[in-house]
C-alpha cells in the first residue's frame, strides 16, 4: 500500500531521529477476535430462542432442553483455570484456532444429534472450548495493541457480545422458525469455519508462557500463579464486582421473555433485545474511548445506570414507554461491563505476571454468576413471579458499588493501572 514519504538524513545533518507514525489498532485481527466473541456468546445462548422445536425433536421437556444452557456454563466454568494453566505454553494463535475448532466441532454435533445426552456432551464441550476462548481472547487483545490502546483493542474485541444478544440471537430463532433449528447451528459451524481461515491469514502470532513462568508480555499464569493471583492487590475486589455484578444481570436477562410476557409485552421481546443491543454497542464505544483515563469512573457509571434502570423497571414497569428506557439504560450500563472487568482484572494482575490465571478465574466466576443467575431467576419466579427481578438486583448492586468504590487504589484505582479518575 502507498506509504508517506519519509524524511532521509544526510551524513553532515543532526543526528535527530527520522519522525515515525504511531502505532495504530490492527483493525483487521481485532475484528476476528470480536468474531470469536461473538460466535462464543451466540453458542451459548442460541438454545434460548430454539427450545420449543430443540425439545420436540429430542424428546424432552423445554425445562430439560433449557440445562443445554446451563451445561455450556457449567463446562466453561469447571475447565477455564485448568485449562488456562495446561496451555500456558502454547502459541496464542494456536490456541485460539483449537479453541474455535472445538466449537465448529460442538456446534456440527448439536445440529446432528438426534439424542438428547449426546447433545448435552457437545454442548459441554462447547462450554470447554468457551473456557479456554473466553481466558485467551482479552489478554490476545492487548498484546495486540499498544499500551496506550489495549483499552480499546479489548472494548473492540468484546464488542462481539452484545452483537451476538441483540442481532444473533434474534436471528438465529428467525432462522429456526423459518427453516429448522439443525440449519441454525450449521450456520454458526460455517462461520467457524469461516472464522479459523480469518485467524490463520490476518491475526499476528505471540508466544505463550516461557518456562520460568513468565509469559513474554508479562501476560504468563502457570498453575501455582493462579492462586498467587489472587494475593495481587485489587484483583478479589475485580472478581467479587464480577462475579455480583453478572448474577444480578442474568437473573433478569435470561428470564426477559417471561418478564416482558407478564408485562403485556410478549410480542415485543425481539424489538427489546434490539433496543438493549443497539445501547450496549454504545456504551462500548463510549468505554473504548474512555477506558484508559477513565476506568474507575466508568465502572462506577456501569453500576449505577443498571441500579437506576432496575428501579425504574419496579416501579413504573406499567408504561411500556419506560421499559424502553430502563432496557436502554440498561444496556448502557451494560455493554461496557466486560471490558471493564477485564481490564481491571488484567491491569491489576499483569505486574505481577498473573494476568492470565486474573483472566482464567474471571471467566470462571462470569460462568458460574450466568449458571447460578438462571438457577437464582428460576426459584424467584416461583417463589415471588417476575416483578421480584428488578427489586433483587438493586439488592445485589448495593455490594457491587460499595466495592468499587473501595478499591480506589487497586481493582479500580482513581490514578493508574488504566483507571484514571
Amino acid at each position: 500500500m502507498p506509504t508517506k514519504p519519509t524524511l532521509r538524513r544526510r551524513p553532515s545533518e543532526g543526528t535527530s531521529p527520522t519522525p515515525t507514525p504511531p502505532p495504530k489498532l490492527p483493525l483487521p485481527a481485532l475484528l476476528a477476535l470480536a468474531t470469536a466473541v461473538f460466535i462464543t456468546s451466540l453458542t451459548e445462548t442460541l438454545p434460548a430462542g430454539l427450545l420449543p422445536a430443540m425439545s420436540a425433536d429430542l424428546g424432552v421437556s423445554e425445562s430439560a432442553t433449557g440445562q443445554t444452557v446451563t451445561v455450556y456454563a457449567i463446562g466453561t466454568a469447571l475447565t477455564a483455570i485448568p485449562l488456562t494453566a495446561a496451555t500456558a505454553g502454547w502459541r496464542r494463535k494456536r490456541l485460539l484456532l483449537a479453541a474455535m475448532a472445538g466449537f465448529a466441532a460442538a456446534n456440527t454435533v448439536t445440529a446432528v444429534s438426534e439424542a438428547y445426552l449426546l447433545t448435552m456432551g457437545a454442548r459441554f464441550v462447547a462450554g470447554v472450548a468457551a473456557g479456554l476462548a473466553w481466558a485467551l481472547l482479552a489478554g490476545y487483545a492487548r498484546r495486540l495493541a499498544p499500551a496506550h490502546l489495549q483499552g480499546k483493542a479489548i472494548a473492540i474485541a468484546m464488542a462481539g457480545i452484545p452483537v451476538a444478544l441483540s442481532l444473533g440471537v434474534p436471528a438465529g430463532t428467525f432462522l429456526g422458525e423459518v427453516v429448522s433449528w439443525q440449519v441454525a447451528f450449521l450456520v454458526m459451524t460455517g462461520l467457524t469455519v469461516g472464522l479459523l481461515a480469518w485467524i490463520a491469514a490476518l491475526v499476528p502470532d505471540h508466544p505463550g508462557q516461557e518456562p520460568g513462568g513468565q509469559e513474554p508480555g508479562g501476560a504468563g499464569a502457570p498453575a501455582p500463579r493462579t492462586l498467587h493471583a489472587l494475593r495481587v492487590p485489587g484483583v478479589t475486589p475485580v472478581l467479587f464486582v464480577t462475579l455480583v455484578f453478572v448474577l444480578a444481570h442474568t437473573v433478569l436477562y435470561t428470564y426477559i421473555a417471561t418478564f416482558l410476557d407478564e408485562l403485556g409485552m410478549g410480542g415485543s421481546t425481539d424489538l427489546v433485545l434490539l433496543v438493549f443491543g443497539a445501547a450496549s454497542l454504545v456504551s462500548i464505544w463510549i468505554v473504548g474511548a474512555l477506558i484508559h483515563r477513565r476506568l474507575r469512573a466508568l465502572t462506577l457509571a456501569s453500576v449505577l445506570l443498571v441500579g437506576v434502570a432496575a428501579a425504574v423497571l419496579a416501579a413504573f414497569s406499567a408504561s411500556p414507554a419506560l421499559v424502553y428506557v430502563a432496557v436502554t439504560l440498561w444496556g448502557l450500563g451494560w455493554g461496557g461491563a466486560p471490558t471493564l472487568l477485564q481490564t481491571a482484572a488484567g491491569d491489576a494482575a499483569d505486574k505481577a505476571g498473573a494476568a492470565d490465571a486474573a483472566q482464567a478465574m474471571l471467566v470462571t466466576l462470569w460462568n458460574v454468576a450466568m449458571a447460578g443467575g438462571g438457577v437464582f431467576g428460576g426459584v424467584l419466579l416461583g417463589l415471588a413471579g417476575t416483578s421480584s427481578f428488578p427489586w433483587t438486583i438493586l439488592l445485589l448492586l448495593v455490594p457491587v458499588l460499595l466495592a468499587v468504590a473501595a478499591a480506589r487504589r487497586h481493582g479500580f484505582p482513581v490514578r493508574g493501572g488504566g483507571g484514571g479518575r
